[in-house]
């Protein structure tokens, strides 16, 4: 196992012994993977965005499974994945449809927009993530909000009829999972436009909120080392793009 190190949001330099996994690209890296965007503001920034990071290779639903299991590794143990909602560490090979499982979570929930599971939107790796199967189901596909009775089995966690909010350690996770997708599928690929909005209850339209919650979690909970590491295994090892606004938070308010 070796250490690598990290530059975290505050520009400071910790240390993350995860597996021998490269936590992030040097600063040069990155700023060739964004060529491009220097002096770019709203909409030319997103559409420039849109063009990079839609270089990407695209998995099988099936390849999903094992690209979870790399991407949330859990870094005390190598058998286990950490599951979003609850926090949990469960075993990489207890996963399935069954109680005690974890499953594939759609973060940017697939009926948003109904892309299913077919290659592209509904098997990628930026905004799927492991959560247990009966909290999963809790989640169903609400959009996201404060507020709610805490969920059971997950907690930290809070949901109403409409509305689904994460435990505080993931909220900024969560964040920047959407505005990923808004960029990345703009509807000119054969899937739906996706796009947030300030509102819940959005049904089958391609839309998700709220934007403006959102916004406020991705300032409260900035990117951490796991999550740059998360973005940077998905970078190497799979879909070859990358999360901007995990390798660049201040480009949302840039946006949105």
């Amino acid at each position: 196992m070796r250490t690598r190190i990290v530059r975290t949001l505050a520009g400071t330099l910790s240390l993350l012994a995860l597996s021998g996994t490269v936590l992030a690209p040097s600063a040069t890296a990155q700023d060739d993977y964004y060529s491009g965007t220097e002096g770019l503001t709203g909409d030319a920034l997103k559409t420039k965005l849109h063009e990079i990071i839609s270089e990407s290779e695209q998995l099988t639903y099936d390849q999903v499974w094992e690209g979870l299991q790399a991407t949330d590794q859990d870094p005390a143990n190598p058998d286990n994945v950490i599951l979003l909602y609850s926090g949990e560490s469960r075993a990489k090979d207890a996963n399935g449809g069954d109680v005690g499982d974890w499953n594939r979570e759609h973060v940017w929930a697939k009926s948003h927009g109904d892309f299913g599971t077919a290659p592209g939107p509904g098997t990628d790796l930026h905004h799927l993530r492991p959560t247990d199967v009966q909290v999963n189901s809790t989640r169903d596909s609400k959009d996201f909000d404060n507020g709610g009775s805490e969920v059971d089995g997950a907690p930290g966690n809070y949901t109403d009829d409409d509305s689904f909010e994460p435990r505080d350690e993931v909220k900024g996770d969560v964040a920047r999972m959407i505005l990923y997708m808004a960029v990345r599928y703009e509807g000119t690929d054969g899937f739906a436009d996706l796009e947030p909005n300030d509102q819940v209850g959005n049904g089958s339209a391609p839309y998700l909120g709220r934007i403006s919650v959102l916004l406020e979690w991705h300032a409260a909970d900035p990117p951490d080392a796991v999550e740059q590491n998360r973005n940077t295994v998905i970078y190497e090892r799979f879909q070859h793009n990358r999360n901007p606004f995990i390798d660049h938070p201040e480009w949302a308010g840039e946006i949105w």
